[in-house]
């Protein structure tokens, strides 16, 4: 094998294990997408962060509060969709809709809410089961 063959062998091996990582942290695999709950409760934080933004909810149900954390799509994208760093703020009554977590924790992906003054805040996402970003096997 010629020293030229080689690196080009150990290049595209760094490449592909460098993005390994990028396309796992991209599935929605953890959610059960065919599944749509609706939540109401008060946000506790928005988190714009990256890689994904966040809605931090606190559910009261039969005198218990119940904390879901749910993960919306990256800042830059809600950007595009309309949204700012101050679309939400703690302290607000909001309705949401997600699909839960396969594990049945209390988080789930986030598909749109509705604020206790009607406006409404959209993903993008399909809401009738049809599952985005999931590996087929």
């Amino acid at each position: 094998m010629t020293k030229a063959l080689a690196a080009s062998l150990i290049a595209g091996t760094l490449v592909l294990a460098a993005a390994g990582p990028a396309v796992a942290h991209h599935s929605f695999a953890m959610f059960d997408q065919t599944k749509v709950i609706t939540l109401s409760g008060t946000v506790r934080e928005f988190q714009w962060t990256n890689p994904h933004a966040f809605i931090e909810l606190d559910v009261a149900n039969g005198g218990k509060t119940r904390h879901w954390s749910i993960e919306l799509n990256s800042p830059n994208n809600l950007k595009r969709q309309g949204w700012h760093r101050t679309s939400l703020k703690g302290g607000e009554t909001v309705s949401v809709r997600i699909a839960p977590l396969r594990n049945g924790q209390p988080g789930g992906l986030f598909l749109d809410l509705r604020k206790a003054n009607g406006q409404q805040l959209d993903s993008g996402l399909p809401k009738n089961g049809t599952p985005v970003n999931v590996p087929r096997l």
